[in-house]
């Protein structure tokens, strides 16, 4: 029999974990069916609720499910690394608490492991329920990040996928610190599925996804998957030594053809301002770059764990 790990990161779902575990297993006669065992391991991303306490009465009720729980919150991306790692399946799949992504569509997604596919992988067509202007920054972050980055990422791309064995593997290798997953799974490669559906609305709670926290989270893409802001920073420094070049030029053509008549000094305020603000939104570049490159090498563990059911 295969065993298919059932990774579910999770923060402050206490309402979720119970109706999550029921909707998985409507599945049961298929994976009876197709002989697969289950584990279902979610992760406890220092939850302040009792989402802990909800997973250990499953966990009693059911040896099948299993629990991480972290010391703290260190954010969903150490919950997705924690959570491959602890699996143990010929097959992995990561699914939010929250029901957003649908179990009723693992049938279809084995079927394309079984065709040859090495993994699976889910996108919303529509984001319905969402802000429209989170949506507009969504779709632009994507635009964005294909044109600057070598790494695809497919528009509306969920974490909900299912792997084989090898893909968690590869994933597993790349240790950094600073992660971002969707850009890990487009890096590693090998022969992807997509399937589409229609975005689908929490079942319970709110959404801990405020559009700050996406803005940060973007950065963390970019960085970690191109170094294009750096070359615009160098050439925008580039371009205003052309400019200043010039204007020396002209200012002394001027002055020896017109005289020094005496000029307002707005026009000067505003020039300083302008090459300050560029020089400092260009550090900022930079620090952003050198301040991975700090996290990097300081080797801090991704999560610590406080239990492990």
């Amino acid at each position: 029999m295969k065993l298919l790990s059932v990774i579910v990161p999770c923060y402050n779902e206490e309402e979720n974990v119970r109706d999550f575990y029921d909707e998985l297993f409507k599945n049961e006669s298929f994976f009876q069916q197709k002989e697969i065992e289950v584990e279902v391991i979610y992760v406890d991303d220092g939850s302040r609720d009792k989402t802990v306490e909800e997973v250990r009465k499953l966990h009693e009720e059911d040896n099948r499910v299993h629990m991480v729980s972290f010391s703290r919150n260190f954010g969903k991306e150490a919950a997705i690394y924690a959570g491959l790692q602890k699996a143990r399946g010929d097959l992995v799949v990561m699914m939010d608490a929250d029901l957003q992504d649908p179990p009723s569509l693992l049938p279809d997604m084995y079927g394309y492991i079984e065709e040859g596919y090495d993994s699976v992988a889910t996108r919303r067509v529509t984001r319905k329920g969402e802000p429209p202007v989170r949506s507009f920054f969504a779709r632009m972050f994507y635009r964005i990040m294909n044109k600057i980055s070598r790494t695809e990422i497919v528009d509306g791309a969920r974490d909900y996928r299912l792997m084989t064995r090898q893909v968690v593997d590869a994933i597993l290798s790349m240790t950094e610190y600073n992660r971002f997953t969707k850009g890990i799974f487009g890096w590693v490669g090998y022969e992807t599925k997509w399937l589409e559906y229609e975005n689908i609305e929490r079942r319970k709670g709110e959404t801990k996804w405020s559009f700050w926290k996406l803005f940060l989270y973007s950065l963390e893409g970019i960085t970690a998957f191109s170094t294009v802001p750096l070359t615009m920073a160098a050439l925008l420094g580039a371009l205003f030594c052309v400019l200043a070049f010039g204007m020396i030029v002209f200012i002394i053509v001027k002055t020896l053809i017109f005289g020094d008549p005496t000029s307002g000094w707005p026009s000067l305020v505003c020039i300083i301002m302008l090459v300050s603000g560029v020089q400092l939104f260009c550090l900022g570049i930079v620090g952003q770059y050198l301040s991975k490159t700090y996290m990097e090498v300081k080797k801090r563990p991704i999560y610590l764990v406080k239990e492990d059911i």
